[in-house]
This record gives C-alpha cells, sequence and structure tokens, in this order.
C-alpha cells in the first residue's frame, strides 16, 4: 500500500493556478442565483432607497440584469397579488426582504416570511399575494430574463383569503 497522499503526489492544486477556473463575473447555476439573490437582500443600501408602495397596483423596479437574467425588486401592500401564473420559459428565485407573502400553488399554500426562498423551473404555477397587513417587499432573479407571464386559472388552487383586520 503506498502511504503517500494525493498532496504529496500531486502537489497543492491551489498552486497550480492554470487548473483553477476564474470566478465567474455572472452567475450561471441555480445555486449561483440563490447565492446573488442572498447577497443583495444581506446587502439593504442596494435596493431599500428604491422601493415605492403603490396602492393602485404591485410596483417592481428592474434593479440589475446580466448575460442572461434580470434581478426584479417589487413592492406589495396588502391584499396586492400576482393573480395565478407562471414564467415562461425562466427559471427563477424568489426572495422575501420584508413582510410576509403567501404563495399558493396546487399542492397547497405556503407562508413566506422574510429570508424565505423559493426556487422554481419554467412551468412553474403560482401565486403570490401580500394576505398580511403589512407591505411586503421581495426580489426575483429570472433566467433567462422574464418574456411573458401566462396567467392562468385556478380551479385547483386554495380559495384567496382577504387581509384581515385586528380586532380590539
Amino acid at each position: 500500500m503506498n502511504s503517500d497522499s494525493d498532496l504529496q503526489i500531486a502537489g497543492d492544486i491551489l498552486e497550480v493556478t492554470h487548473l483553477l477556473q476564474a470566478p465567474r463575473e455572472h452567475p450561471s447555476t441555480v445555486a449561483e442565483f440563490v447565492g446573488l439573490a442572498r447577497a443583495i437582500a444581506e446587502d439593504r443600501a442596494q435596493w431599500e432607497h428604491l422601493v415605492r408602495y403603490d396602492a393602485t397596483s404591485r410596483w417592481y423596479h428592474r434593479l440589475r440584469t446580466g448575460p442572461g437574467f434580470e434581478v426584479w425588486l417589487l413592492s406589495w401592500v396588502p391584499g396586492q397579488g400576482s393573480g395565478l401564473h407562471d414564467h415562461g420559459r425562466s427559471s427563477g428565485v424568489l426572495t422575501v426582504l420584508d413582510g410576509m407573502l403567501t404563495e399558493r400553488t396546487e399542492r397547497g399554500t405556503r407562508a413566506l416570511r422574510a429570508g424565505a426562498q423559493r426556487v422554481f423551473a419554467p412551468g412553474y404555477v403560482h401565486e403570490v399575494v401580500n394576505d398580511a397587513l403589512e407591505p411586503a417587499v421581495s426580489l426575483h432573479v429570472y433566467h433567462p430574463g422574464l418574456t411573458e407571464m401566462p396567467m392562468h386559472t385556478a380551479p385547483h388552487c386554495e380559495a384567496r383569503t382577504e387581509p384581515r383586520a385586528l380586532t380590539a
């Protein structure tokens, strides 16, 4: 049995610079898109000053673009929702930055609090709504960039509930 370690035989790979992959300038894998969303979420100075709330429609702002991807910032006042939709040929990462959102799919309902992330593939059908009494902010990364958002009817999704008022 040979007692030499791989390191003794091959040397330290970190010392062989031509074998190292150059860091990517732009994300290209699901993990890298999730990491991008987390990094933006943690750096509030990048997005917090841009947020606006609009009582008549959901507010959105394209925060960043790169080769084949887009990053969008959205705000949601209580009661606002996306309607049941998919994202065409785009995959995505949804990250809740502030507040709480509810995601509804044919499999059920999920409460998404600040810090929660959802990753989805093309064809994923869902509805996102602010069922809470406070505004919410979310970040959306799409790859490739979002070019369509087909709307769906909802015979299989749970009924939508309206925000409940606090009682004294």
